[in-house]
């Protein structure tokens, strides 16, 4: 507008501190073209401080693959060589990390990130890693001193070592979010080894009352637990007077049975990929 402030003119920490509540999708295909100024300015580490995967389709005839390929001149896109471009700009500053659901993510990967994002807070991790993979996260997540907040779509055959980890190497932990069977051994070693809990989601797990009762019982400065659409769990009196103390207690459409009357195969609820 003539004679009015021109966006390109603004200071380059007031673009830096909008960009940085922009998502991938514009950080990388809108913001960087607009001019030099906004590209420059998005170029700060603190714009991408919030890696956040899960919004992004990296099947090769999405929109998000076609426009990315077709911006910067490639032949291809994976999501390994996308996530080592975003967090190579975030030159070790990213805070919060999401990986995809089930698509791409592999335990290299996460191995990639270990190194090059030491300041992790957040970390949300994908739900098919292999077995032999598995029993690697512990020793990956360990390394990120500053973990506060854990999320995982599918309990990790090696969950119980994971805990014990977490528990003496990650003294600001407060929030986790798992989904599995979570047996008397998952529930002791939660108590056990995460003392400081304040968030808990169990949501869509296989748990029992006497599971949740040693939880919140044992874990005594939750503020917020959530066990929504539970199988093998009937919230009664006692449980509702055991958690009377938590702001915040969510269990609705937790049952005993499924719909049809029966709980989950053992070899299910064992694997821990229970789902409904």
């Amino acid at each position: 507008m003539e004679g009015g402030r021109r966006w390109e003119a603004m200071p380059a920490d007031c673009l830096v501190d909008v960009f940085r509540r922009l998502g991938l999708r514009d950080l990388t295909l809108s913001v960087p073209f607009v001019c030099r100024c906004w590209r420059r300015a998005s170029l700060d580490p603190g714009c991408w401080r919030r890696l956040d995967f899960r919004s992004l389709d990296f099947m090769p005839w999405s929109h998000f693959s076609r426009s990315f390929t077709s911006c910067y001149r490639l032949s291809s896109l994976s999501f390994s060589a996308f996530m080592r471009f975003v967090v190579a700009r975030s030159r070790g500053s990213a805070a919060e990390l999401l990986f995809p659901l089930s698509l791409g993510a592999s335990i290299q990967d996460l191995t990639f990130v270990s190194i090059k994002c030491p300041r992790l807070k957040r970390l949300a991790l994908p739900d098919n890693y292999m077995l032999e993979d598995d029993l690697r996260i512990p020793e990956l997540v360990g390394r990120w001193r500053d973990l506060e907040q854990l999320e995982m779509e599918t309990k990790p055959s090696s969950f119980l070592e994971m805990i014990a980890v977490i528990g003496r190497s990650c003294s600001r932990f407060g929030r986790l979010k798992v989904r599995g069977l979570i047996g008397k051994e998952d529930a002791k070693a939660i108590v056990d080894c995460l003392p400081n809990l304040s968030h808990l989601e169990l949501s869509k797990s296989y748990l029992t009352k006497e599971e949740l009762l040693v939880i919140i019982n044992g874990c005594r400065r939750l503020e917020r637990l959530t066990v929504k659409d539970c199988l093998g769990l009937q919230v009664d009196d006692e449980v509702v007077r055991s958690a009377s103390r938590i702001n915040c207690f969510e269990h609705e459409g937790s049952k005993l049975l499924d719909d049809y009357g029966y709980e989950t195969d053992e070899s299910e609820q064992q694997s821990g990929f229970f789902y409904w």
